[in-house]
């Protein structure tokens, strides 16, 4: 047991390292710093790879039960996320090499602020782990909502640069998504804490009260189609339903659309088009819904438990027509969406509470 603690150990010094080199590599721009942390990448991968072998290897040889089994199930658990952050570091390193020649800089004072409360909370996290200090991971636990402002306060700042013309939008989503990557290692130490109090206590603390049923659509541009289908979901004011949007490359949401949504009394002028980088989460919804064939192509699904649907519904706003033939194809769009979302979530309600998760 000791010499796998090592292990995680020496894999969570990779991690923090790889995150502290992708951090400095955006703030000097340094290019060659970011190549070494996606070279690097494979190094934590196959690291991963060893602490499971050790870890399936102590259950066959030593079939433990009670702690000792929490321990490896913990462990194994804990290397997941700690290989994901490696991966979330290597992510910052590409996108650094997107905006690394930007002139001049955006500041970057946030992103360092947010980069070192990700890496604090990875080690604070890793030793409530070594040890099994459960004070530790209570109090790491509790830092993650200063994770979430602080990339709530950047996007502000980084839209607000875009608005006035000092950021290019070129750039926007690429600074965008390295804020995001250090926010959602934030939420992998917050994971890792919960596996340790697990570990130590037995009790399950992950997702409690977590029981919302999470429904994405996807299109190309998140401009029109899928938005209207956000705010028909939304419309439906569901307490325990989240809907939410996303487009392979975002653009401004259609003022077609706003207009045709709030003639039929639904607001969705504060929407906003976003990419699945910035759908908080987006991993984590049980159901995820294509509006054509090649949007389908397009969604890089890798969760197991996530449902991938394809609905094949023409958008409105690419029908080159006169203002009435357009409006008829926005109300088709909006009938076709308003029947299939209403189907779906009666039959999600239809489902065993216990089978609501997926």
């Amino acid at each position: 047991m000791d010499f796998i603690r090592n292990k995680v150990a020496e894999m969570a010094g990779l991690s923090e390292r790889a995150l502290r080199a992708s951090l400095r590599a955006l703030a000097e721009r340094d290019r060659q710093l970011a190549y070494s942390v996606i070279l690097r990448d494979q190094y934590l991968d196959e690291r991963e790879t060893e602490l499971n072998q050790l870890c399936l290897e102590f259950l066959v040889r030593h079939q433990p039960v009670a702690g000792q089994l929490r321990f490896v199930f913990t462990t194994i658990q804990i290397n997941k996320e700690l290989e994901r952050i490696g991966d979330y570091a290597e992510s910052v390193a590409r996108q650094v090499l997107a905006v690394s020649a930007l002139e001049p800089p955006p500041s970057y004072v946030k992103f360092v602020e947010l980069g070192n409360l990700s890496i604090a909370m990875l080690r604070d996290a890793v030793r409530s782990f070594l040890e099994e200090d459960t004070d530790l991971a209570w109090r790491t636990m509790a830092a993650e909502e200063q994770g979430n402002t602080l990339r709530s306060a950047i996007n502000v700042e980084l839209r607000d640069l875009n608005g006035k013309g000092q950021l290019p939008t070129t750039a926007l989503n690429p600074l965008m998504t390295i804020a995001r990557r250090f926010e959602r290692v934030t939420d992998q130490a917050k994971n890792l804490c919960e596996e340790v109090l697990y570990m130590c206590t037995g009790e399950f603390t992950k997702h409690k009260g977590g029981d919302a049923f999470r429904i994405l659509f996807f299109d190309s541009s998140n401009a029109c189609l899928s938005q209207m289908a956000e705010g028909i979901g939304n419309a439906m004011s569901l307490p325990r339903f989240v809907f939410s949007s996303a487009g392979m490359t975002p653009q401004p949401v259609d003022a077609r659309a706003v207009k045709f949504m709030a003639q039929k009394g639904m607001d969705i002028s504060r929407q906003t088009s976003k990419s699945l980088e910035q759908v908080p989460q987006w991993e984590q919804y049980q159901v995820v819904i294509a509006l054509s064939a090649q949007d389908r192509e397009a969604l890089p699904i890798r969760a197991k438990k996530t449902i991938c649907l394809t609905w094949s519904i023409p958008d409105p706003s690419q029908v080159e027509a006169p203002p009435d033939a357009a409006m008829a194809a926005f109300e088709s769009a909006f009938q076709s969406l308003q029947t299939q979302i209403r189907e779906l979530v009666g039959a999600i309600q239809e489902q065993p509470q216990t089978e609501h998760k997926l």
